[in-house]
């Protein structure tokens, strides 16, 4: 059962932060919170581009971050605690059926999105230890972009974008150049010495290992401070 809060601005459930108040280093790109995903559109319970996480989970990525920084690199985090009625609209929103889209899920019918593993009916994002995330550059270089998905404009390449629904963007998939499958190793080994485990199908997909609250799912808002 989800856990619902108040829904007034500050209300956090015991145990949960900001990022921001954490480690303002983190650059955030909230993609849910606007257009740029694969909806094109703002996903219900997103009211603000505001990264949530358990404090442990924030406390880890913190660690990560001080590890990178010395490189010129930042990470950049796409999600972090999604609301359970983010993740029923997303249901949703693939039952309306249509069409693959080139820019997010290119060999897959929208109705199959679900079927095929891509969108969850239930997501570990809710239980709000789980971040997208991957490494950009902190100075103003770009890399390419990529075919599928999106990325910030600093972002390394990682061989596809933030949510680029197919094979391409499995952790190991087999195929990508050298620069992009050194990049997806350098962030799982980053997120690994921080206590995060991937999930093997998303690159960017990541959770804490020892999560604070493994059996439970969250549906507050994601507001502003």
């Amino acid at each position: 059962m989800a856990i619902t809060l108040p829904a007034f601005a500050d209300a956090l459930p015991a145990g949960f932060v900001r990022l921001a108040d954490v480690d303002p280093s983190i650059r955030p790109d909230i993609r849910y919170a606007g257009s740029d995903n694969f909806l094109h559109r703002k996903v219900n319970g997103y009211d603000a581009p505001a990264c949530i996480l358990t404090e442990q989970a924030a406390q880890a990525l913190g660690r990560v971050q001080k590890a990178i920084v010395a490189k010129s690199l930042t990470l950049v985090v796409f999600d972090c605690y999604r609301p359970a009625l983010a993740i029923a609209d997303m249901a949703e929103w693939t039952k309306q059926g249509g069409p693959p889209d080139p820019q997010w899920y290119p060999r897959v019918k929208r109705g199959d999105l679900i079927a095929k593993g891509y969108v969850g009916e239930l997501s570990t994002h809710s239980r709000g230890s789980t971040v997208d995330v991957a490494i950009a550059r902190t100075d103003s270089r770009s890399s390419p972009n990529p075919a599928c998905g999106a990325v910030d404009a600093n972002t390394l390449d990682f061989g596809t974008g933030f949510d680029c629904f197919d094979p391409m963007s499995e952790t190991a998939h087999r195929g990508l150049a050298s620069e992009a499958a050194a990049n997806r190793k350098m962030l799982v080994d980053a997120m690994r010495a921080g206590g995060f485990k991937n999930y093997a199908r998303e690159w960017w997909h990541f959770t804490l290992a020892n999560e604070p609250f493994a059996k439970q799912r969250f549906d507050f808002p994601i507001t502003a401070d």
